[in-house]
């Protein structure tokens, strides 16, 4: 393996899943390293996040693994499933299988975990009973999700009532039924996709996940912003939050202080028992940590400091 991005496959699920990890300049295979094993937002394939914070986190002297879940990206279904089929209890295993991967690299010293978004609530979680994790770092984390999603419960169990008669549906036809769970679907312009989304997130969500946006699906060949129509089943189990305070590995939390998604950092925090340390900043959004310069250089200098105490 070279400095840079190497292409590499793991098992998990009896299947290939398919990677990048990055290694620091001067990579050495014959020296010991400090690794990292990121988690992306759903639903994100290793070109966005991962292809942005894997660069710099090995150019800080890490060898950072980013991946394609089962399903997802490069990746593929399990036999007889899905593209296009995140689950929350699978990216967790996932996660789990990653860690092995990490392990059998003879120039793998220890072993951290890196989450954004939904990826902050799948390290959370993994983290609970895999403590070859030594160090955990959540940004814009959407580890305590119950009160950002279930505080409407009509609209949360309309999102379960799609999901139900998706998955009843599938289930009778054999094919896949795809939706788009934020409501952008692929070929919106900006303004359509406000227009009819009064979430106050939804420009900053356009801007990077739309047709024309940072990392939208002209941007990433391999991204869509359709998905399986089951995930309401899925996303609306929010693990991490219920067993905070059974975490024992050292822990950072950073999150956007006017970000809508703030309480999910806020709540887990609450929950914690293990002392974390925590970023609390007002300049920057849910959605700036994933691209914008000056919040990625926070983000990745803060847990690079953090990683290596």
């Amino acid at each position: 393996m070279n400095s840079g991005k190497n292409s590499v496959t793991f098992k998990s699920f009896g299947v290939e899943l398919v990677g990048d990890l990055y290694l620091p300049e001067g990579f050495d295979e014959n020296k010991k390293y400090k690794a990292i094993v990121s988690a992306s937002p759903f639903p994100q394939v290793k070109e966005q996040i991962m292809a942005t914070y894997g660069p710099e986190m090995s150019n800080r002297g890490f060898v950072f693994l980013g991946f394609d879940y089962l399903g997802m990206g490069y990746s593929p279904a399990l036999p007889g499933e899905f593209k296009q089929s995140r689950y929350m209890f699978r990216l967790i295993e996932n996660t789990w299988d990653a860690v092995s991967y990490l392990g059998t690299l003879p120039f793998v010293e220890e072993i951290y975990g890196l989450g954004v978004c939904q990826g902050g609530s799948i390290i959370a979680s993994a983290a609970v009973t895999d403590h070859r994790i030594k160090k955990i770092a959540m940004i814009s984390g959407m580890m305590a999700a119950d009160a950002f999603q279930w505080t409407d419960r009509e609209a949360a169990n309309q999102l379960i009532a799609a999901a139900n008669a998706s998955t009843q549906k599938m289930y009778e036809t054999g094919e896949p039924d795809y939706v788009a769970p934020v409501g952008l679907r692929d070929e919106y312009s900006k303004e359509e996709f406000v227009e009819l989304d009064a979430n106050p997130m939804a420009g900053e969500t356009y801007d990077y996940y739309g047709r024309d946006g940072f990392r939208g699906p002209k941007a990433v060949e391999n991204f869509t912003n359709m998905h399986i129509g089951d995930q309401a089943m899925q996303s609306l189990i929010s693990i991490g939050e219920a067993y905070a305070d059974k975490i024992i590995q050292p822990t950072l939390v950073i999150y956007g202080t006017s970000a809508s998604t703030a309480l999910c950092s806020t709540g887990f925090i609450e929950k914690l028992t293990n002392n974390p340390e925590v970023m609390a900043l007002d300049e920057f959004s849910h959605v700036d940590f994933y691209y914008k310069p000056e919040a990625v250089k926070v983000s990745t200098d803060a847990v690079a400091e953090f990683f290596n105490k």
